[in-house]
């Protein structure tokens, strides 16, 4: 995206504004499935639930991970015009429910549509049992989140050491373990994480097997996958090397492999530009007030730990300075230590690579509503004038 396309992108739709490149998007899948070519990628709708997003990365050829019952219609409603049974067939094959923990309303209507559900206690087995007897089941484990950005094993997944009884119990009530899950952490930059984790799994999967002759055939290896938010994050390929290097030592080839990138493959798609509102001088730095806020596109910082850059259209010597949200809320805050040249009330700023759990988490907070979102679906050489028209 150019900076003279994100101007006119501003001057259209005023500002905020979120202007998503979905060739961008059909870049990071191809990206995905050239390295691991051999992992069917379950998009996580959480990262981006923006339908035009998901209608994308459907045309694609992807699949879906859920964590609701809205996301899961969502999807639902990109399928509607296949026949019954290739819908069914679809959902089968290609949608997870990979929340764990999901209320008894949700399972009943899931129920209808036989989908896959992960599971990670005792308690959940028997309520999916109950509610929904027609679902298959994933097993989530416990692996190390060491090094991510956002950890997730003190909430979700079972120890290794329970992993069998659990996959034993839901065969004696009647249900099929279909597989195994398990989450490094989102924004995973130590890769020994999917090392370990894919060796737990193995030896889950073989237990299983000896304890009591049920063959695990779905290994899903979730999320995670880093976005070089900045030249410290090593690149996706060296990740896929250690991947694809423990799958071919620890799996057969029958074996189908899972995983559900989200910020992977939305993160550097879109741009935000935003307006500076208002101009301070305070403890001694220069302090600007922009038209956006950390309760809006930029949640991020909140609920999942970034940091954005913030950079200006303006060219200039550039000096650290404070970067405030519109709300009258202290905590918002975009970052204290910007580099920015000096910039006047109404001058516009912007940030990449905020596609991802950012816009997806706008609240109406202060009553300021979220940023206007422009999806680019064109190509380049028309880009300007579907943004401009």
């Amino acid at each position: 995206m150019t900076r003279k396309e994100l101007l006119a992108a501003a001057r259209e739709h005023g500002t905020p504004v979120v202007v998503i490149d979905h060739a961008v998007v059909r870049r990071n899948y191809e990206l995905f499935r050239r390295h691991l070519p051999n992992v069917q990628a379950y998009y996580a709708v959480k990262a981006n639930p923006a339908p035009e997003i998901v209608r994308t990365l459907y045309e694609a050829g992807a699949s879906f991970d859920v964590a609701s019952l809205p996301e899961f219609l969502l999807v639902h409603r990109n399928i509607e015009h296949l026949p019954a049974k290739a819908r069914q067939d679809y959902i089968w094959d290609k949608i997870i429910y990979a929340n764990p923990i999901k209320p008894k309303e949700t399972l009943e209507a899931l129920n209808q549509y036989k989908p896959l559900l992960t599971y990670d206690n005792l308690d959940e087995l028997k309520k999916i049992r109950r509610y929904a007897p027609n679902a298959g089941l994933v097993l989530r484990l416990r692996v190390p989140n060491t090094g991510s950005m956002v950890e997730l094993s003190s909430k979700f997944g079972c120890d290794s050491g329970e992993a069998a009884d659990l996959i034993l119990e839901a065969f004696r009530l009647g249900m099929v373990v279909e597989g195994l899950s398990f989450h490094v952490g989102s924004q995973c930059t130590n890769f020994e994480n999917f090392a370990q984790a894919l060796n737990i799994a193995a030896a889950v999967r073989e237990e299983a097997a000896s304890r009591g002759g049920h063959r695990i055939n779905i290994i899903d290896i979730g999320g995670g996958f880093p976005v070089p938010y900045d030249s410290h994050v090593k690149p996706f390929s060296a990740l896929a090397k250690t991947i694809n290097a423990q799958i071919s030592r620890l799996f057969s080839k029958d074996v189908e492999i899972l995983a559900e990138p989200g910020r992977f493959l939305v993160a550097t798609a879109a741009t935000v530009v935003a307006r500076v509102i208002g101009k301070a001088f305070r403890d001694g730095r220069t302090c600007y007030y922009i038209d956006d806020s950390v309760y809006h596109t930029y949640s991020g910082i909140i609920f999942d730990h970034c940091q954005y850059r913030v950079n200006s259209f303006r060219k200039g010597r550039a000096e650290l300075c404070t970067v405030f949200g519109q709300t009258c809320d202290g905590m918002d805050t975009i970052t204290h230590s910007e580099a920015l040249p000096e910039l006047r009330i109404g001058d516009l700023v912007f940030s990449g690579s905020i596609g991802a759990y950012s816009n997806a988490s706008s609240t109406f907070f202060n009553g300021f509503s979220p940023a206007k979102v422009v999806h680019i679906n064109e190509a380049r050489t028309a880009m300007i004038s579907s943004i401009a028209r």
